[in-house]
């Protein structure tokens, strides 16, 4: 059974590697002044060419409506997604939603969803809670292997009039969604003896290392770091390190930095400032990303994605501790901050910019303005509350 699962994972990565040279044919061209900060970025053609080529996704066309899978989720994700469609339809935003109820203590991601995803190729997510232990496994990382998306992304950074311990934080965590620990492969050898596989394939970490160093360029950032625990790991870290160095020597305007991962956590939380773009394998990036969120202001207000070859997924970028608590759900309090700024990103990489623009702007402009916050920006507000106030927001800018 455990070979049968390795098998198979290689066999996934040959495949994707397979269909991104397919791809690469009929890619879209995206110059850097076009790129955007909270938008995604593919992989790259050589450094030396004038023009770079995405490859994840066919461009959208002549800007007609377009329709989004909608999953609202655990917890308090239906009343944030919520949120998110009753903003959307304020900004008369050309998307529609399809909407499917699922959730976290399902066995398996519905075909009738899986079918909506890979029509779409755009879905925004809520939530899903994963039971802890048993035998139920993830829904989350389900979607990911099923879909192949490749690319986590979640941007931490300081918002505007929001007071946090650190000053100057932005960074951009980028971490590798399909293999390392969260491949699940494990199996009981013996009773009271367990064996879990971390795999690491070089295709996956040059596929996550390319998509790095391209989103840096595009960004016009200036330093890609990886995070790695090679000192211990010598062959599955030490490969996933190999990969980004061979990378990074095509981007020399681009400084490349390593660091190991329990450094990584303490230079967080001490100089986050001195982080840009971070590349990490799977677990780590986890880690990583909801420890950047909780110095930039929480898991509420971080927008994130995860994109494939042909399909993106967009939710809240860090979620630990806020989808499956109660008291949000029954008082009415969540966040939606992360959410609707997530939206913003998917407006972006829906080739949907101005609404993107008007989005992002009415939604910092309300957390600058302080007068509606949730509790977990020091202030009071209900969910419905701030979604008042960016469609206000909203109205005062047009």
């Amino acid at each position: 059974m455990l070979r049968r699962g390795v098998v198979s994972l290689l066999r996934r990565a040959r495949g994707g590697q397979q269909q991104q040279q397919g791809l690469s044919n009929g890619s879209v061209p995206l110059h850097p002044p076009q790129a955007r900060e909270l938008g995604f970025c593919g992989s790259p053609s050589s450094s030396s060419c004038s023009r770079r080529n995405i490859t994840y996704m066919p461009r959208p066309g002549d800007g007609a409506p377009r329709a989004v899978t909608l999953i609202p989720g655990d917890g308090i994700g239906p009343l944030v997604t919520g949120a998110v469609v009753e903003v959307m339809k304020a900004l008369h935003a050309p998307v529609y939603f399809e909407a499917y109820e699922v959730t976290g203590k399902m066995d398996k991601v519905p075909h009738e969803l899986m079918d909506s995803i890979r029509k779409n190729k755009v879905c925004l997510k809520g939530g899903l809670a994963t039971p802890v232990g048993g035998g139920v496994s993830s829904l989350n990382v389900q979607l990911r292997k099923e879909l192949d998306l490749f690319a986590s992304l979640v941007h931490c950074f300081n918002l505007p009039g929001l007071r946090t311990r650190h000053d100057n934080v932005n960074i951009v965590v980028i971490r590798e969604n399909t293999e390392g620990e969260y491949a699940g492969l494990e199996h009981e050898v013996v009773p009271g003896v367990v064996e879990s596989l971390k795999v690491i394939t070089k295709f996956c970490s040059e596929r996550i290392a390319k998509y790095a160093f391209e989103y840096a360029y595009l960004n016009n950032r200036k330093t890609v770091t990886a995070v790695h625990k090679a000192n211990i790991m010598k062959l599955a870290d030490g490969l996933f390190l190999e990969s980004c160095r061979e990378v990074a020597k095509k981007y020399p305007g681009i400084k490349y930095n390593e660091i190991i991962v329990d450094n990584c956590c303490m230079q967080l939380v001490s100089r986050p400032e001195q982080f840009d773009v971070m590349v990490t394998p799977n677990l780590y990036g986890n880690l990583v990303a909801n420890t950047a969120a909780g110095i930039a202001g929480g898991t509420g207000v971080m927008p994130g994605g995860n994109v494939g070859a042909e399909h993106a997924i967009f939710e809240q970028g860090a979620s630990a501790g806020n989808v499956g608590n109660e008291k949000l759900v029954q008082q009415k309090t969540a966040n939606p901050t992360a959410l609707l700024l997530s939206s913003a990103m998917m407006l972006r990489h829906l080739q949907f910019p101005s609404f993107a623009d008007r989005l992002e702007q009415a939604v910092l402009g309300v957390v600058e303005d302080g007068k509606h916050r949730t509790k977990d920006l020091g202030g009071s507000s209900t969910t419905q509350q701030v979604v008042d106030a960016v469609i206000a927001k909203l109205a005062d800018n047009e």
